[in-house]
């Protein structure tokens, strides 16, 4: 291989990794939430994993960047909880810092 065909190779595995990290990631976020979500509903045990796994999978491939925040939005309004557009937001960016975090760490 030329030198241009190793840097190409190196590209696409760097890609592939970086893309898997991205997802693994927003799947962590989006259990961190579930999980915050279904504490507030009153939610416990199995009922708050059951309710943290759909939204987990609910948002695979979701292609709307604010689904998972419509989707809390709903379930929290749905539940009577009364949560500031603004909070769901910090709590979203506060998740993904955590997720983040926990990926790299190797968790």
């Amino acid at each position: 291989m030329s030198g241009f065909e190793d840097r190409e190779e190196e590209f696409e595995k760097r890609f592939a990794v970086d893309e898997e990290v991205k997802f693994k990631t927003l799947a962590r976020r989006n259990k961190l939430m579930g999980l915050w979500v279904a504490q507030l509903l009153g939610y416990g045990g199995a009922e708050a994993d059951s309710y943290a796994a759909g939204l987990v999978a609910s948002q695979v491939g979701a292609s709307d960047p604010d689904a998972v925040f419509k989707t809390v939005q709903a379930s929290l309004s749905k539940g009577a909880v009364e949560m500031s557009e603004n909070r769901i937001r910090r709590k979203l960016a506060e998740t993904m810092a955590q997720a983040s975090a926990e990926i790299m760490a190797g968790k």
